[in-house]
């Protein structure tokens, strides 16, 4: 692909991924909550967070590296020995958020849920993607990876915030 039209896409990926997230946030910010003193605002309640088990911590934390990282990443410059350091910390923190999913099954009373294929995919994808970047095939170092930013983290974090869910209960409960 001609690279001023690449660049476009990613930006464009990019401004998606932004929109998205903030379309969720604002509803959160916005919320309130009845007190005995009037109205008051509904941040995040970090403190659920806190109280997770482990595993979950774990997970979530890996989960936003990956988003933080993985969005840098679309953003920035290619091929670049920035780009292979934070590839790599993506890579990581990629793994580490599938793996740690695994032992996550609070929402399916202790049974694994259809949502624990693409970790599966995950963590199958992962090295193939770095195998292509490593052998220089470039396309389907792109196609893996962005297959994996958007279904790993977009798709798969989207679902985080199903009502009753951990997440849904910190910026929406």
């Amino acid at each position: 692909m001609h690279e001023p039209r690449a660049r476009r896409f990613r930006l464009l990926g990019v401004a998606g991924v932004l929109v998205a997230t903030t379309a969720a946030a604002v509803p959160a910010l916005m919320l309130r909550d009845r007190g005995l003193d009037g109205i008051v605002p509904h941040l995040p309640n970090l403190a659920l967070v806190a109280a997770a088990p482990l595993k979950i911590q774990i997970h979530l934390t890996a989960a936003v590296t990956a988003l933080v990282v993985g969005t840098v990443l679309m953003i920035g410059v290619k091929g670049s020995a920035l780009h292979r350091g934070l590839g790599w910390t993506w890579v990581v923190a990629m793994a580490l958020t599938a793996i740690s999913s695994l032992f996550i099954h609070e929402m399916n009373h202790g049974a694994m849920s259809w949502i624990h294929l693409l970790s599966g995919w995950t963590i199958i994808a992962l090295p193939i993607a770095v195998y292509a970047a490593r052998r220089h095939k470039v396309a389907l170092h792109r196609r893996f990876m962005t297959g994996l930013f958007v279904g790993g983290l977009i798709v798969a974090g989207g679902f985080a915030f199903i009502p009753g869910r951990l997440l849904w209960r910190v910026f929406f409960g």
